[in-house]
């Protein structure tokens, strides 16, 4: 077998794995029974758990990002120094969430795997996003504030949170929303037509009149 085809398999069998029992409960030696390769491949490709943990979320965050950063790139021209509206953001992060895992026809397992680096991450996987992938965080973070002015910065932490708690539930569940659909109210959904129906959701819940408490803070 090829090095490229091990890595590849190996690759393949531990993000589904990971994305279905969780990182603790995923042992190498599952990986390695599943991939149908031995526990010296894991170790001289990958090195250890760790380093395969943080190569299944580059094949993913690593195009990501690169889209993200083109598509910010394309807005910030486009709007020359104004603030870009809420929706025009939220769109443009939809639409590129939705593109990276197309190509391999895994969102489901994207998504899952982003709920995991909420709820599960350790402190290296934490290190190594915030390494190599905070920027483009951090921008598009920087362009929502301009987009929202009004919320205080406490606020648009917990809205953002929300937001993405929100976005990572739906897509993670997508199988599962898309069947009840279909038996209970006769609808065939896409993972588009679901984006549209979320889309205002989100944007509403940014957009919402602030707490009484957050606006004893803001005085």
């Amino acid at each position: 077998m090829a090095q490229t085809d091990t890595v590849t398999r190996i690759l393949d069998t531990a993000e589904v794995l990971f994305a279905e029992r969780g990182f603790a409960e995923t042992s190498l030696r599952t990986i390695t029974s599943k991939a149908k390769v031995n526990l010296a491949a894991v170790n001289y490709h990958f090195g250890s758990k760790k380093a395969l943990i943080q190569a299944v979320f580059a094949r993913y965050l690593d195009p990501f990002s690169e889209r993200f950063h083109q598509a910010l790139d394309e807005l910030e021209a486009q709007y020359r120094g104004e603030a870009i509206p809420l929706e025009v953001l939220l769109e443009t992060l939809a639409r590129t969430v939705l593109e990276v895992p197309a190509e391999r026809n895994s969102l489901k397992v994207f998504m899952r795997l982003l709920g995991l680096a909420y709820t599960q991450a350790q402190g290296h996987l934490r290190r190594y996003i915030q390494e190599h992938y905070g920027n483009v965080f951090s921008r598009f973070s920087d362009l929502v504030r301009r987009a929202t002015p009004e919320l205080p910065e406490a606020e648009r932490f917990w809205r953002l949170h929300f937001m993405l708690g929100t976005v990572i539930f739906t897509l993670s569940g997508l199988d599962a929303l898309r069947d009840i659909a279909d038996k209970d109210y006769h609808e065939h959904v896409s993972v588009r037509d679901l984006i549209r129906r979320l889309r205002p959701v989100v944007v509403a819940g940014m957009q919402a009149p602030l707490p009484d408490d957050a606006l004893k803070v803001a005085g």
